[in-house]
Parts: C-alpha cells; structure tokens; sequence
C-alpha cells in the first residue's frame, strides 16, 4: 500500500513541474516578447534521438527547428483558430503565443527527420558515423 502512496505523490510532482514549465514565461533573447515551453519527452537508442515535442493545435510547417553549438531549437507561435476569435471563451488552458524549446544534444552529428505522431512533433536525430 505505501508504494502506491510513493507513486501518486511522484506523479503528483511530475504533474505540478510539468504544469509550471508548460506556463511560465521566459524572455525570447531573439525577440525578447514572452514565450512558453512546450513539454518534451527524449528518448535515446543506439541510432538516433528522438525528440517529441507536445504541440497540439500549433501547424508543423509553422515551427522552426535547427541545431546551434549542441542545442536543438524549436519555435514557433501557437495563435486561437480564427473560428474562435469571436467566440465566448469559457476555459482557455493551452498556451498562446510565441514558444521556444531548447534541448541539449549529446555530442555528435545527426541527420534530422521530421513527423508528426498522436500530437506531437517528432524529431528523429539519427546518429552520423
């Protein structure tokens, strides 16, 4: 019984993080408007990186992505479907706006691919050499 106890508090926590990262503002150095970070998940095996990255309602040929000294970089703007713009708004929890995400790579080259799957934009860094 006390490991089901141990395991809701973590997920608890886990929930509470992921909830701050997800709203808080950082400045955009680039821009310096507010962004927020879109949640990540990254996988690694012994050939590629993935990185998925949880972007619902955001068009994937709006996002940038490149890779600077190490770090995969991904941006974009998340804006309210014109069909909503004149509509009452009883709940409003996704984020709006301009969003950046940085992921620190292991060393190495990669061969990126792109795609989207069940929400999320995937990059697969597939390892060079």
């Amino acid at each position: 019984m006390t490991w089901m106890l141990a395991e809701a508090v973590e997920t608890l926590t886990r929930a509470e993080r992921m909830h701050r990262q997800i709203f808080s503002l950082q400045r955009s150095g680039a821009r310096n408007e507010p962004a927020w970070e879109p949640p990540i998940d990254v996988l690694e095996t012994e050939r590629e990186i993935l990185v998925f990255v949880a972007l619902p309602g955001v068009d994937p040929e709006m996002v940038e992505a490149s890779i600077e000294d190490g770090i995969l970089i991904v941006s974009g703007r998340r804006v309210v479907p014109p069909q909503l713009r004149n509509a009452v708004i009883h709940r409003l929890e996704l984020p709006q706006g301009r969003f950046e995400r940085r992921v620190q790579l292991p060393a190495g080259r990669y061969g990126v691919r792109q795609f989207v799957s069940n929400g999320c934009l995937v990059f697969s860094l597939t390892k060079a050499g």
